[in-house]
């Protein structure tokens, strides 16, 4: 219980402050696919005897690299899903080769956060901190890029190197996020926390600060649910996350309708 409160915690900070960039630059969808396609890279850790905490982020980083330069000349959209299609592709070629796979999968699908070995909390902890000091390296020109990416390419900022880097850090971020809540949920801690922090405030650092504060609270009050009801730590977690959005967005048509004049302007929400 030790390991899953502190690795939780871990990860619920760094999808707070990723997931920031990740709604600022409309990144849903990448949020989605670098997890589900790392997956493939974990499978064949497995097979190969490896890590799979190696497998996610050879894989991670490939599939980010390659949406990045898909991207480049063509639609975002279409190089994500591209790239997402390999990926799992080849996921199912490694788990047809092995037939002794079923427990991994299902905790890399739906996460082990409460399988959290002593040995996995310093590596998840190292990349956190790569993750976090990257986005505070980045900021600046990273927020510049995802609000006024005109402004950006003028004061000498290139939009395709910001789009490498965030991806970089996404990869990053996914590696250490997949095994405690998963594949198919790591993008709803990556998502709800964030969105829901924007509809409560405009500013970005607070915004932030906001996101990693509902993050925190989803892994806990998950891990406890979880730990009472011996219902799977994913479902809280997705759940949480949409409860978190919903008053999210609640609370911002309350604001608009109670000020009207002020939200037209753009300040309702400070």
């Amino acid at each position: 219980m030790v390991n899953a409160w502190t690795v939780a915690s871990i990860v619920a900070v760094v999808a707070g402050v990723v997931g920031f960039f990740t709604v600022m630059r409309g990144s849903a969808f990448v949020a989605h696919a670098i997890p589900n396609g790392a997956f493939a890279g974990a499978a064949g850790a497995s097979l190969i005897g490896a890590s799979t905490l190696l497998g996610l982020g050879v894989f991670s980083l490939s599939g980010a690299l390659g949406i990045g330069l898909l991207s480049r000349r063509g639609r975002h959209d279409v190089a994500t899903a591209l790239a997402l299609v390999v990926m799992l592709a080849l996921g199912a070629l490694f788990l047809s080769w092995s037939e002794e796979y079923a427990p991994a999968v299902y905790s890399l699908l739906f996460g082990e956060v409460l399988g959290i070995a002593s040995n996995e909390v310093a590596p998840t902890a190292i990349l956190a901190a790569v993750s976090i000091l990257a986005v505070a390296v980045l900021y600046r020109p990273l927020m510049l890029s995802s609000v006024l990416p005109e402004s950006g390419e003028a004061r000498g900022i290139s939009a395709f190197r910001m789009e490498m880097c965030f991806l970089i850090v996404l990869a990053l971020a996914t590696t250490m996020t997949v095994p405690v809540v998963g594949t198919l949920l790591i993008f709803s801690l990556m998502i709800g926390a964030p969105a829901a922090a924007r509809s409560f405030t405009d500013r970005p650092l607070l915004a932030m600060a906001l996101s990693v504060a509902i993050a925190l609270l989803i892994v806990w009050i998950a891990i406890a649910a979880s730990y009472r009801t011996n219902y799977p730590v994913g479902f809280f977690v997705g759940t949480a996350s949409a409860a978190s959005y919903a008053i999210g967005r609640a609370w911002a048509a309350w604001r608009a309708r109670r000020c009207p004049a002020r939200c037209e302007a753009g300040v309702c929400a400070e």
